[in-house]
This record gives structure tokens, C-alpha cells and sequence, in this order.
């Protein structure tokens, strides 16, 4: 193998002739997207965010990928020019297009300042969600907002009481609600909906709903006499004791 030089983003380089471009660009400590390519295989060129700018005869450019582009005499590459923006920005839109949330593609947008244009979030606008929430339950804690071409599900804030509702009947489960360390989160996208502590069942123990959803409850069902207006027990162990309470009842009837 023989020396060759190359001039990269206008600097001149010495290398070695048949390595591809992408070894030498990481060995000149020049940062390139890429997620296909392992040094331990083949590079097959798959996520096409590689991309640079070669400049041929006549001043003539073409993009190229850096992972298969092999290194030759008087190569002329560009990392950072128009031509090569554009190329990344339209694999990552394609890579985005089939894992919207993955967060591998979303940190290289981020670390390259690489344009997403809208990311799917798989939202279909079908809207039982602010129904749902404003409708049945009550709060009025999501709405519809345009943003840009399109309209987006969004929060209104300090209105979520926390009751899960909006992701339970969300048909492609873009709304999520996890519950972790005694605190239940909702969000859709990277928009959080409501975050709230939750309260212990007094007789099983376990964690079952937010303060805000009890009192909301508690304010819908006004004077109603009810065992949960008393003690603060999950449904199931509430429908344990209701049984049980109707049993005695029948019990002394007889």
C-alpha cells in the first residue's frame, strides 16, 4: 500500500491509498454520522448518513458514501457543504420515517444539527383522547394546537389530574403513562401531559391513583355516601369490602 494525498474540507492529508474515506476522516479526528457501519464488518453503505461531497473533473461534484468510498490520489472531499447537509438531512428524515422515537437517530440530529422536518409520532388526530378527557372525565387537560402544517395533540397545563384515561383509550398508544417509584407520568412525544404522586391503597398497600384524580372524583360524587369516601382503598379492594359488606348484610337478614 502507497502514500496518496488528499485534501479534505480544503486541507491537504497524507494517508494510505484502498482505506475508505470514513477511516481516514475519524483518524483526522472529524466527526461523521453513521449507524450501519461496524469496523468489524463489511460497510454496505445501509443508513446512507455518511454522506460526503467529492469533487471530480471539471470542478464536478457528486455525494458519495464514506464508508465504501475508497481513498485514491488528489481525492477532493467536503464534509460540511450544502450538498452534504442536504444528503443527511433526507437519510435521517427516511431512517426517522421507519423509528420516529428512536433516540440513537434523534441524539445524531441533535450532536450534527441535522434538520428531522416533522417527526411522525404516531398520532392519527383521531381526537378520543380531548374527548375522552374534556367529555367523560371532565378536566380539559389536552387540546388540539397547529403547529406549522399540521395539528398536534398537546397539554394544557396543570390540568391533568392524572387519571390515565387519554392513554388507555389512545388506539396507537402514542399517549404513555408509566408509573415508577410512586409517581405516574404522562406524555405524548417528548411533551409530558401530567406528572403526579400516587396515593397507597390503606388496605393492599399498593399504589393505585393520583391526589388530583381522588378529589376530582371526590367533588363529582358530592355527598354521595360511598366506603371510598371514607378510606382510600384501590378499586379491587374496595369491591372486596363492598362484597363483603353486602354478604354480612344478607347474613343478618336471614
Amino acid at each position: 500500500m502507497k502514500n496518496v494525498k488528499i485534501h479534505i474540507d480544503g486541507k491537504p492529508c497524507e494517508t494510505v491509498e484502498g482505506i475508505t474515506v470514513l477511516e481516514v476522516l475519524r483518524t483526522e479526528g472529524i466527526r461523521v454520522p453513521t449507524i450501519c457501519y461496524h469496523k468489524a464488518l463489511r460497510p454496505i453503505g445501509a443508513c446512507k448518513l455518511c454522506a460526503v461531497e467529492v469533487k471530480g473533473g471539471a470542478g464536478k461534484s457528486r455525494v458519495l458514501l464514506s464508508c465504501i468510498l475508497k481513498v485514491r490520489e488528489g481525492l477532493e472531499i467536503y464534509t460540511k457543504s450544502e450538498l452534504v447537509k442536504k444528503a443527511r438531512a433526507q437519510a435521517l428524515q427516511r431512517l426517522l420515517a421507519r423509528a420516529p422515537r428512536a433516540e440513537i437517530l434523534l441524539k445524531i440530529a441533535r450532536d450534527f444539527n441535522i434538520p428531522t422536518g416533522p417527526i411522525p409520532d404516531g398520532c392519527l388526530r383521531c381526537r378520543l383522547c380531548v374527548r375522552v378527557c374534556k367529555e367523560v372525565v371532565g378536566a380539559g387537560a389536552l387540546k388540539m394546537e397547529k403547529r406549522g402544517e399540521d395539528s398536534y395533540v398537546v397539554p394544557t397545563e396543570g390540568l391533568c389530574i392524572g387519571c390515565g384515561t387519554c392513554a388507555n383509550i389512545c388506539p396507537t398508544h402514542s399517549i404513555r403513562l408509566e408509573d415508577k417509584d410512586g409517581v405516574r407520568t404522562l406524555s405524548i412525544r417528548e411533551e409530558i401531559i401530567g406528572i403526579h404522586p400516587l396515593i397507597r391503597c390503606e388496605a393492599c398497600g399498593r399504589y393505585f391513583a393520583s391526589q388530583k384524580f381522588l378529589s376530582h372524583v371526590s367533588e363529582a360524587a358530592g355527598s354521595h355516601v360511598d366506603v371510598k369516601a371514607h378510606h382510600c382503598y384501590c378499586p379491587t379492594c374496595a369491591k372486596l369490602f363492598s362484597d363483603r359488606a353486602k354478604s354480612s348484610s344478607r347474613f343478618k337478614r336471614i
